[in-house]
């Protein structure tokens, strides 16, 4: 029997009707010019002749006698494609704000467990931009698939078993042929006796990897030192903040894409990787969004960062991950000081989180794991005890690297490929990253009672990575115009340095290397001075460009159970 991991079958044990487990995308395609065919039957005809290219296409879930273990994936032999993939149609004028909408409802509804553990929608209606050519047509893809079954690496290697590198689908292997599965006849006490054994199994394993275990998980908890920087740690707790509250289970969606390239140019400028950026971009936008609401917390933000625990050349579509906890630095003013210290704290939460990578589990004894975990998930939520308790992280951010090249389903142009997510109690907002043919594609998920105008902090996300972008760009030019300033000098050095020594020594013989002659090189240019010596003068300081000021906002009304607001000190 297949059974789910332990870390697998907690994504099913913490769902509840106000926690969906799912996670999702949500595309945008170009049609073929001229295209008149039926883009819904061809995208249902297209998924037919891939279900045998990933198992979760065709498998569904299989609880234990009186859930006392781990449920067992089986095969679906009656799989009902017209259930699994729909179609709708936005109203008019069919912009991006109506498309968002509907996939932040599309995606509050819970997955049939009954089924298969995957929905896929086509949404014809879509508006084209102002400037695409006459006759463009654009379709929207969504997507969502139980996080039991993947996460975000395994999602990039489904999309992979469906879509194409060009308009024209590739060939694929035949389908191989089946018999009828007996797998949903199982009897009470062959599911029983196999769960008694998988859970014995996975408690051997755990009993021997109990110690690191236990560090590793101190390891995750504990405050990281920074390195390269002033010695401080990180808080045990993220301060509460109207995000970090119970949830229900309507859902808000918000996109926004930037260029890949500028933010590698940001990164690049300032020493930063761009898992950096996109930390500081999100931490930029809730500094101010939070002060739009009239709080700003006297402790920095804390994020909650998925770490990959795939080998590479790992194409299980199973859940391998773990996390991290990263300081946002949102209390710093100074873009670039909030970049630095980012950073650092980056880095530090790296290292910690690489020394016990080795031994964090993903599979674990399940034996009463059903009853315990979804008592637990229901008791928090019903409780509301989110209102009252410390976060452990205020916001989950993840940043998942995809293609760096187009791709294709049933013959339509990828054009855009935004990460639909997953917002828990207490951790309200969930910004997930994904990239794609050269843009940095943000998918913004929230619960839509705590985060109702989740379009304004899309806006300060734009407004904090152009922030970021000008400052590098100035860093830049600025470096720029030392090198040049300092190449006629360095060049007048070395003619002055020539003429001297041909006035010291008119005979023949050997030179001595121009830099190394005396002679009267201009002040600031001292002899000898190599040209490395030149590119690496310190910069001046680059100023910080005060915020654009603008009128006061009303403040939000509070969400019952949130902290109250902080006033902002201008």
């Amino acid at each position: 029997m297949d059974h789910l991991s332990g870390l697998d079958a907690a994504f099913l044990y913490m769902e509840t009707p106000e926690t969906p487990m799912h996670v999702g995308g949500l595309n945008i395609y170009e049609l073929p010019a001229g295209y008149s065919g039926d883009f819904v039957d061809a995208v249902r005809r297209h998924i037919q002749s891939r279900l045998h290219l990933a198992a979760v296409f065709q498998r569904k879930l299989v609880n234990m006698p009186f859930e006392l273990a781990n449920p067992v994936w089986v095969a679906e032999d009656d799989l009902d494609l017209d259930y699994h993939v729909r179609s709708t149609v936005l109203p008019k004028p069919g912009s991006r704000a109506q498309l968002d909408k509907l996939v932040g409802r599309l995606h509050s509804s819970l997955l049939d467990r009954s089924r298969p553990l995957w929905e896929f929608y086509v949404i014809e209606g879509l508006q084209p931009p102002d400037d695409a050519a006459p006759g463009t047509r654009h379709v929207a893809f969504y997507s969502k698939v139980h996080h039991a079954a993947l996460d975000g690496a395994g999602g990039i290697a489904l999309a992979h078993a469906i879509l194409d590198l060009s308009p024209v689908p590739r060939e694929v292997r035949a389908a191989p042929l089946r018999r009828p599965a007996m797998a949903d006849n199982f009897g009470i006490a062959e599911l029983a006796a196999s769960g008694v054994k998988h859970t014995g199994t996975q408690a051997i394993k755990l009993a021997r990897t109990l110690p690191s275990l236990v560090r590793a998980l101190v390891q995750t908890l504990r405050p990281a030192r920074h390195m390269g920087g002033p010695s401080t740690r990180e808080n045990w707790f993220g301060p509460r903040t109207p995000l970090n509250v119970s949830i229900t289970n309507q859902r808000a969606f918000a996109s926004l894409s930037i260029p890949l390239a500028q933010a590698r140019l940001i990164g690049k400028a300032f020493d930063a990787t761009l898992n950096d950026v996109v930390l500081a971009i999100c931490s930029g936008a809730l500094r101010h969004y939070l002060a739009d609401l009239g709080c700003v917390p006297t402790a920095p933000l804390l994020a909650a960062v998925p770490v990959s625990l795939r080998e590479a050349g790992n194409t299980e579509l199973n859940n391998q991950a773990s996390m991290m906890r990263v300081s946002l630095a949102s209390t710093e003013a100074d873009p670039l000081e909030r970049l630095h210290a980012i950073r650092r704290s980056s880095a530090a939460a790296k290292a910690a989180t690489a020394s016990m990578k080795a031994v964090i589990p993903t599979d674990f004894p399940s034996l009463g794991a059903p009853w315990l975990i979804s008592g637990v998930a229901a008791l928090f939520g019903r409780s509301r005890l989110a209102n009252r308790l410390p976060p452990l992280a205020n916001v989950a951010i993840s940043n998942v690297p995809g293609p760096k090249f187009a791709l294709y389903l049933a013959g339509a142009k990828m054009l855009t490929y935004y990460p639909v997510s997953i917002a828990v109690h207490s951790m309200a907002l969930n910004i997930t990253v994904q990239s794609y043919n050269g843009a940095l594609d943000f998918g913004l998920t929230a619960c839509r009672k705590v985060v109702p105008d989740l379009p304004d902090l899309a806006r300060h996300m734009q407004a904090a990575h152009d922030e970021l972008l000008a400052l590098a760009q100035a860093s830049a030019h600025d470096a720029t115009t030392v090198v040049q300033a300092a190449t006629p000098v360095k060049a007048r050095a070395q003619k002055a340095g020539r003429k001297a020594i041909v006035k010291a020594a008119p005979g023949p013989g050997i030179l001595p290397p121009p830099g190394d002659a005396p002679g009267d090189a201009p002040e600031g240019a001292p002899r000898g001075t190599p040209d490395s010596a030149l590119e690496n003068t310190p910069e001046p300081a680059l100023a910080t460009p005060a915020p654009a000021s603008k009128a006061p906002r009303k403040p939000r009304a509070r969400q019952p159970g949130a902290p109250a607001a902080t006033p902002l000190a201008r």
